[in-house]
């Protein structure tokens, strides 16, 4: 499977061992914990360049 990184805390993860995603402004992210998910989540503005 593919590897992503999380954009709250910077980790490598599978997408298939993802603790959660989240769509915004059409991509996809994925997430280590659902704690930096809800993180994301809150303000997907700090973390992504959209």
């Amino acid at each position: 499977m593919a590897k992503q990184t999380d954009p709250v805390c910077g980790m490598q993860i599978e997408e298939s061992e993802a603790a959660g995603r989240s769509e915004y402004k059409g991509d996809t992210y994925y997430f280590c914990s659902t704690s930096c998910k809800d993180k994301f989540d809150e303000s997907p503005e700090d973390y992504t360049n959209q």
